[in-house]
């Protein structure tokens, strides 16, 4: 622990050098106003509106030739009126034969496309923001951005949620129009402003950075460019909007639905049965920045089942938030260590300990800002279930926090409830207080502390963490502390595990080396974590010594050695085989391999080889994508482990399937098949989707769920139709 310590110490004494600097702080402009609304059909070049409009085109790579000039041509045209902004791009193209479009579902990832992407921080907070972006085909990317993107993060919409940082869920109603030609691509959007939230007023700046991807070079650049390690969502170092008068715009949306489901139970049950349903949501502007939720008879029928998991260790599985309702401003509400200790985790309001759902009556939510200070208010109520211990309960969460906009900083507060209804001694309750320092562009410290209150539980209740970044020109070095008491209970938020004592560092270099052919840049690196108990016994180390190996066409090799041990104080099973008391002192080897995520054919591996709980293991994680064209995506997974360990062997597989069918950017058809030999569960997802606004529609879903486990069958077969509608009450 001592040395640990010591190399922590080191860590924030280096981030006491870090500078207050942004090197776009030249990079400005101001907006046009226009009184006439462009024609949105991505023919820009023929439009006389936008030649009367100034042009931005000077961007910069950050890959692969990095600070060099944007290897083609960029004009890029931003005007607004009173009530939408209006962005339009040409991105010209030497040889548009080659231009690749590998996705054309919404939010799908842009990365690997022909591609444009811009970011508004409309707070000009240095923190928060809006994404937007497209491909050659027209399709609709929008995500929030919170904390510039930190927290864990899924790429696919579809198959992930989120904590924090970046949110693609978030769903927007917006436009969006292409054309391509022997010229290249086209693209103009049309963004309502009152689809966004800002400060009205006159003379208003936003902060703004662009981003375009060249599929055919793997090229990467933005109109701010940024160091080595950064991304669009750095937005404390993006441009500025200037000259922005807003006014506030008036926004209230109805989106009810309709719902009927039929369920064919196989098992000796026999639980045939039909449904049907309706419900709503209510979306209302309290102000530019402040939005009202009401939702009545909460339904996610929509919703991909989760990815199936085998634990493999003696903690707990993380399963993403998916529901929209509750993904939706997610980051506002996004308090503790994101994945280990979430103190508020949506994914406890209406589903059960065993994964069954609990009934959503309804309920509400305002969040939003104030000037510089954010607001998140939500309430819940979830239904009884008749034969089981699950009781009527109330579900409430205060969140308040403050940005210091030139500084990077922020402090806040959290209240997390939940309550049986007409039970007064059955409640649990979290407060906690939260911030973070910025030290000037390159560094932060951050922490929370917490407490929970429930009732028989007098002591060692509390939980905080404190980390300190530098992360500036390739260099990534961090340096943190957590701790969770004994009697820390979030009943409505997620622990990893339980009861610890956490130090870890960081250290990561991104590098790009000179006359090494067509090697881009090496990630050499190490990092440690480890978990004690409050006796002082080690649980947990694990130190990784690794360095990644990237070429310029995107393939990448991971070589990596762990070194773990494991102190074991109770006997646990794993697949029915026990691993005793004892400390388990191991290493392993550590390979991944990525091929070039631009072609057709793309594929990844990621190979563990050494000791476990005094045996050894084999893992192998596989994943390969295939695509046709923009329309057909399909991808399958195979994760292999095999545990050779003292007391018996232990073979897992997951086995998946992913099919996806795009007939238009809003129209899709796509399934997720799964086993895994454990539970000996198969699945099968398949949902037809045919979308309008911010993600309602006509939504059709197919699932089937069956084991071959004699003790406790399951055989069942479902079918949901779902629409819904999205009333613009204020449009005009």
């Amino acid at each position: 622990m001592k040395k640990v310590f010591l190399t922590l110490k080191l860590l924030f004494t280096t981030l006491l050098f870090a500078q207050n600097t942004n090197p776009n702080q030249r990079l400005n402009f101001n907006a046009t106003f226009i009184e006439k609304d462009p024609i949105i059909d991505g023919n820009i070049i023929n439009e006389m509106l936008w030649n009367k409009v100034p042009v931005i085109s000077n961007m910069e790579q950050i890959k692969p030739n990095y600070g060099a000039p944007v290897s083609e041509k960029t004009a890029i045209r931003i005007a607004y009126t009173n009530k939408t902004l209006y962005v339009a791009v040409i991105c010209y193209d030497q040889s548009p034969e080659t231009i690749v479009v590998s996705d054309s579902r919404r939010d799908a990832d842009l990365n690997d496309d022909d591609s444009f992407l811009f970011i508004l921080d409309t707070y000009n907070d240095q923190q928060n923001g809006f994404l937007f972006g497209t491909n050659a085909d027209g399709m609709e990317y929008d995500a929030q951005i919170d904390r510039e993107g930190e927290g864990n993060f899924s790429a696919n919409r579809q198959q992930g949620g989120v904590v924090g940082g970046t949110n693609i869920n978030w769903d927007a109603s917006w436009e969006v129009k292409t054309e391509t030609g022997d010229y290249g691509w086209s693209a103009e959007f049309a963004i309502p402003l009152r689809s966004i939230r800002f400060n009205s007023g006159a003379d208003k700046t936003w902060g703004i950075n662009f981003q375009r991807n060249i599929s055919k070079r793997s090229e990467t650049a933005y109109w701010a460019n940024l160091p080595l390690g950064f991304d669009i969502k750095r937005v404390s170092l993006a441009g500025k909007m200037n000259g922005l008068n807003l006014k506030s715009p008036k926004n209230l949306k109805v989106i009810p639905y309709v719902l009927t489901q039929g369920v064919n139970d196989k098992t000796a049950l026999n639980n045939n049965n039909s449904s049907a349903a309706i419900g709503g949501d209510i979306k209302y502007s309290l102000t530019p920045g402040l939005t009202l939720d009401v939702t009545y008879n909460t339904d996610f029928a929509q919703v991909e089942v989760d990815e199936q998991q085998v634990n493999l260790d003696r903690f707990n599985l993380f399963f993403p938030e998916k529901r929209p309702f509750f993904l939706e401003n997610a980051g506002q509400f996004s308090v503790g260590s994101a994945g280990e200790v979430d103190l508020f985790f949506s994914r406890r309001i209406g589903i059960g300990s065993d994964g069954s759902l609990v009934p959503i009556i309804g309920g509400s939510r305002v969040s939003g800002k104030v000037g510089q200070t954010n607001v998140g208010l939500l309430s819940m109520f979830t239904d009884e279930i008749e034969n089981t211990d699950i009781v009527k309960n109330n579900y409430s969460v205060a969140r308040v926090n403050h940005d210091f906009a030139t500084s990077r900083s922020s402090i806040g507060g959290v209240f997390v409830n939940r309550s049986g209804i007409n039970l007064p001694d059955d409640y649990n309750r979290v407060y906690a207080v939260d911030g973070k320092l910025g030290l000037g562009k390159k560094a932060q410290l951050s922490g929370f502390v917490s407490k929970s209150t429930t009732p028989g539980i007098t002591s060692g209740d509390h939980a905080f963490k404190f980390l300190g970044v530098y992360n500036w020109n390739g260099w990534n070095l961090r340096g943190g502390y957590t701790e969770v008491g004994e009697g820390f209970n979030p009943e409505v938020g997620f622990l990893l595990r339980e009861s610890f004592r956490k130090p870890e560092f960081l250290i990561f270099k991104q590098w790009r080396p000179k006359n090494t052919g067509k090697l881009l840049e090496v990630r050499p690196h190490v990092s440690y974590r480890g978990y004690w108990d409050f006796n002082n016994n080690l649980v947990t180390s694990f130190l990784h010594v690794d360095n990644h190996w990237v070429w310029e066409s995107g393939f990448e090799i991971h070589t990596g050695i762990n070194f773990t041990k494991e102190g074991v104080l109770t006997p646990f099973s794993i697949s029915n085989v026990e691993i005793p008391v004892g400390v388990y002192d191991h290493s392993e080897f550590q390979l991944v391999l990525m091929t070039n995520a631009n072609k057709q054919l793309y594929f990844q591996t990621r190979t563990v080889i050494g000791g476990y709980f005094g045996g050894n293991r084999f893992s192998s994680n596989n994943k390969v994508n295939f695509r046709i064209g923009d329309r057909f995506n399909t991808s399958g997974t195979l994760n292999y482990n095999r545990l050779n360990l003292p007391n018996g062997t232990v073979n897992a597989i997951i086995s998946g399937a992913r099919f996806a069918y795009s007939f238009t950017p809003r129209m899709f058809l796509q399934s997720l098949i799964q086993y895994n030999n454990v539970s000996k569960i198969a699945s099968v997802n398949a949902r037809f989707g045919w979308l309008q606004n911010a993600n309602t529609g006509l939504f059709i879903v197919f699932n089937i769920i069956q084991d071959n486990d004699y003790k406790d069958l399951l055989n069942n077969q479902s079918v949901t139709l779902k629409y819904s509608y999205q009333f613009d009450v204020l449009k005009k």
